[in-house]
């Protein structure tokens, strides 16, 4: 390979263009993480703690101090975004730390606990902390599938461009509406009084609207254009084609809006549950002391 192409090879590989942040570095993180979930493991069969293992001996100290550590650090993701900067500490590798240590946490947590587990501040602990550690799994499986199916959807469109054309295709329905009979052009002004994307996050994340009125005024007017022979410059049959290109592009747009409803929906989650943790985390802390 030549000097100057080898070069720009690797200024796209540092750039991470073909380098997702789960592959980072060669999956360094993700070794890295694997190693102290190991350690954690072979340290709880091989040390002997008198009577068990519990989160009060000194090697649940151990695996608890190393937990919130990891914890508060894990949180400081949303701060770390907010800084642009390259290298070791890349947004790409602090959110490739930030996956895999995540998921260590499963092991140092439980291992933390002794398996003993009842109803209490410190359960509850760690329960927010597997819920976390759940919403982020849903989080990296939503950034790794979501934005490829919703360029897909869009097919080089903005949302910006989406709306723009319903409101131009609304403009022209009720331009086509006017030389239609009464019943016809209810229809067609139902169809435009509509917020097409009304209903709430319900109907968002499910992209489901069964009373979509340009689709009952689209599906009412083509029983009658559909019933009759073709007419030039009949108002009726450029009303039937106007609803249906408005009803393809509602399509297109709410599929848009669900699947971006689905890349964020989880930070609504995953948030608040992380604050929730810290606090169950400071009351764990805090009655442990005070016990103990």
């Amino acid at each position: 390979m030549s000097g100057p192409l080898q070069r720009q090879t690797a200024r796209v590989r540092s750039d991470g263009t073909h380098e997702g942040f789960l592959r980072h570095a060669s999956f360094r993180w993700l070794k890295i993480a694997g190693g102290i979930s190991l350690i954690a493991l072979l340290g709880y069969m091989m040390i002997d703690v008198q009577p068990r293992h519990n989160g009060g001996s000194w090697y649940g100290y151990t695996l608890g101090t190393i937990g919130v550590l990891l914890i508060l650090w894990l949180s400081m993701l949303g701060v770390r975004k907010r800084k642009m900067s390259r290298g070791h500490w890349s947004l790409k590798a602090w959110t490739s730390a930030h996956v895999y240590l995540g998921l260590s946490l499963v092991v140092i947590g439980t291992l933390h606990t002794g398996f003993q587990l009842g109803w209490n501040v410190h359960t509850l602990a760690y329960v927010l902390m597997l819920l976390v550690i759940l919403s982020g799994i849903w989080g990296i499986i939503a950034y790794t599938n979501l934005p490829r199916l919703m360029s897909a959807n869009r097919d080089q469109t903005t949302e910006a461009q989406m709306l723009a054309s319903l409101r131009s295709i609304d403009r022209q329905l009720h331009d086509a509406a006017q030389p239609l009979g009464q019943e016809h052009a209810a229809l067609v002004q139902a169809s435009l009084d509509q917020d097409p994307f009304g209903g709430g996050i319900g109907r968002r994340l499910s992209n489901r609207y069964p009373g979509c009125m340009t689709r009952y005024a689209h599906e009412q007017i083509l029983q009658v254009t559909g019933s009759q022979p073709r007419v030039d410059d009949d108002p009726l049959e450029k009303v039937d084609s106007l609803l249906g290109r408005k009803r393809a592009i509602l399509a297109r747009t709410r599929k848009h809006l669900q699947l971006k409803a689905l890349l964020e929906i989880w930070l609504y989650i995953h948030v608040p549950m992380t604050f929730a943790l810290i606090a169950a985390l400071i009351a764990h802390i805090v009655s442990v002391f005070f016990y103990w």
